[in-house]
């Protein structure tokens, strides 16, 4: 009975969905692997960056800044009672990284060739070899920061301690390269004036990019603390749970003070380039709902619900800035990208490119609830309980 139990387990809708999306995305993969680009995007020459950029890297870096955000919170500035939060913050970070990674291999036209800018004579003057390198770099730190889980897991308790003996001098690496890559993908803009919208278009892109991060890493963690209590209650142990509730009102609190300063910079750079014409556009009236539905209203939602102490209002408002965050990264990477030219013209990505997408995340979700089910990241390892 309980091996039949076992078994019909198996067979939910999730699971379903997900294994018609994994198939559909594996023989999408031979086919780009095997036809090239042209085979599955609608990328050309003139567009060369289109979905797997704007959405893969730009939305999925900003939105792993949760790992350097928690840990210097709790690390750095000595918030120790949301130590719980931590682990979870760290998975998400490390799989989101890894997983733009994976993302990159189906953009670049020759895969092989992705380690090429680490090595490339002219390399050190270029923006991409900056994030490229910043990414590597990270991703060997976040690698290092999640290995503690694992080898409590494993039981290699020596190796353990040595890596937990390097939290600080990890999260200070951690915070250190984010602020570098996260900026620089906004600088990467920098480049093109003439096919970006004024309005997107800034000097101040590098630091429009890295102060979004914050509130894309305050946001992220909320949210995915929400999906998780959904799903993995029965893995999170009290500690967890007890403190859960006032770590979501002091991030919201925080990620409503980061998107007032954000506002205001984002009116500075307008500002500074006497642009103001352009809100009585078009492209004006949509940069307007992008401040006013994704920045402006966060921001006075997350003060409310922190004030009152309104768990669900927090949790909806997270949903909604995490949205915010992939408007915004859609319209400096696509929307209004090449904003001159005819529709007819403009770049729109295929099916395949969503579908891959999509498949990437999937598999970003199904083995963050892989490894959360087996190791200790919603609850503290019975013979490490004294640290804490």
């Amino acid at each position: 009975m309980s091996t039949e139990t076992n078994k019909t387990s198996l067979i939910t809708p999730f699971n379903v969905i997900a294994f018609v999306i994994c198939s559909v995305g594996l023989y999408l993969t031979v086919l780009r692997f095997t036809g090239g680009l042209a085979a599955v995007s609608n990328l050309t020459d003139y567009n060369p960056w289109g979905l797997w950029i704007g959405f893969d890297l730009l939305c999925g870096v900003a939105l792993a800044a949760g790992g350097y955000v928690t840990s210097s919170a709790v690390y750095l500035f000595g918030l120790k009672k949301y130590h719980g939060a931590v682990r979870p913050a760290i998975l998400t970070a490390f799989l989101g990284y890894a997983f733009v990674v994976i993302a990159l291999h189906y953009d670049v036209g020759r895969p092989w060739r992705l380690v090429y800018p680490l090595f490339w004579q002219q390399g050190p003057t270029s923006v991409l070899f900056e994030i490229g390198l910043c990414v590597f770099l990270y991703l060997s730190v976040l690698f290092l920061e999640f290995c503690p889980a694992a080898l409590e897991w494993l039981g290699l308790k020596k190796l353990r301690n040595l890596l937990h003996s390097a939290t600080i001098a990890l999260t200070i690496m951690g915070v250190v390269l984010s602020t570098m890559h996260q900026s620089s993908l906004g600088a990467l803009y920098l480049m093109a004036p003439s096919k970006l919208h004024p309005l997107w278009y800034s000097g101040y892109l590098p630091v429009f990019f890295f102060v979004s991060s914050a509130v894309a890493g305050l946001s992220m963690v909320i949210f995915e603390g929400t999906l998780s209590h959904r799903w993995l209650h029965h893995k999170m142990d009290n500690h967890y749970l007890n403190e859960h509730d006032n770590f979501v009102f002091s991030f919201a609190r925080a990620a409503s003070w980061v998107l007032l300063g954000y506002f205001f910079i984002k009116v500075f750079g307008i500002a500074a380039d006497n642009n103001w014409k352009y809100l009585g556009t078009p492209m004006g009236s949509w940069f307007l709902v992008e401040m006013g539905v994704f920045v402006a209203l966060p921001c006075l939602l997350y003060a409310i619900g922190a004030r009152e102490r309104n768990l669900a209002l927090c949790k909806w408002t997270a949903a909604l800035a995490v949205l915010g965050i992939v408007v915004n990264r859609f319209n400096v990477s696509m929307v209004a990208f090449n904003w001159q030219l005819p529709a007819a013209e403009r770049y729109f990505p295929s099916w395949h490119e969503v579908w891959i997408s999509i498949f990437i995340v999937t598999l970003l979700v199904l083995t963050f609830r892989f490894i959360s089910t087996r190791m200790p990241i919603f609850y503290t390892h019975p013979d490490y309980q004294d640290e804490h």
